[in-house]
């Protein structure tokens, strides 16, 4: 797959995606939204890949926000327009039904921090920074950031960094649950490559599961979810990849997950 603002690299299952545009600090433009949202459909289609793996290019930044200079220009159903385009990209990473993990290197304000909130899994540098700057250009968020950000962080946080605009550093944001692990920036690649790896080695339709059951109970009531939990445990016991796994287990070897 070649995009005009991402690079993509396969390592074994696991699928790296770079947002290639340093020198705008991989501000999120109309193409990179549509690069994106492309390349998750594909990489979601290929039996190979187990895990995505989620940054940005150069040092500085994961995505420091959407594209001011392409947005300012907008009329307003343009805008909203603009907004869908980003939510249906937000929504398609969470249901691609893979495990996304982000690895956060840098600034992600705004659409970066609205892009990595979609993800599975949030990793972030040690320096990173993040949060909802848009009403420093009287605006609100627009790529699910509102809500995302009371499902993660719960609703005094949301305020918080909505209606201040400021970003919090790493280790605040691990404390209110916005990322779930921390490292320094000289081991953060090969940390998440690490988590990665593990993760892919494991039961892709399990994976796929837990992605489920999670995202689903989180917008159900508690019996609803348990409900739909107790359904999709039973349908593991059809799979080869728990025969394997349970006779893995019992015989002290590690498990061969086929996918099956």
């Amino acid at each position: 797959m070649t995009y005009a603002n991402l690079l993509i690299e396969l390592k074994d299952n696991v699928a790296w995606i770079r947002i290639n545009r340093p020198d705008k600090l991989n501000a999120l433009n109309r193409a990179t939204l549509q690069d994106l949202h492309s390349a998750f459909h594909s990489l979601s289609l290929d039996a190979k890949v187990r895990v995505i793996v989620l940054t940005g290019c150069g040092p500085k930044a994961f995505v420091a926000g959407a594209d001011i200079a392409e947005m300012s220009g907008l009329s307003a159903i343009e805008a909203r327009d603009f907004s869908k385009l980003g939510q249906n990209l937000m929504l398609s990473i969470e249901q691609c039904g893979k495990p996304v993990i982000a690895m956060i290197n840098g600034f992600a304000l705004g659409g970066g921090l609205e892009l990595a909130m979609a993800c599975a899994i949030r990793i972030a540098a040690s320096t990173a920074k993040l949060g909802q700057p848009e009403v420093n250009l009287g605006l609100i968020p627009g790529f699910g950031g509102s809500q995302r950000l009371i499902r993660l962080s719960g609703k005094a946080v949301a305020l918080d960094l909505c209606l201040s605009g400021q970003p919090i550093d790493a280790a605040r944001a691990l404390s209110v649950n916005l990322v779930t692990r921390v490292h320094s920036p000289d081991v953060l690649e090969e940390e998440t490559e690490k988590l990665a790896m593990y993760i892919a080695s494991l039961a892709p339709l399990a994976l796929r599961g837990v992605l489920d059951c999670i995202r689903y109970g989180a917008e159900a009531s508690l019996d609803v979810g348990l409900d739909y939990e107790s359904q999709t445990f039973g349908l593991m016991f059809a799979t080869e990849d728990m025969r394997e796994g349970t006779e893995a287990f019992l015989q002290r070897r590690p498990a061969a997950f086929a996918g099956k």
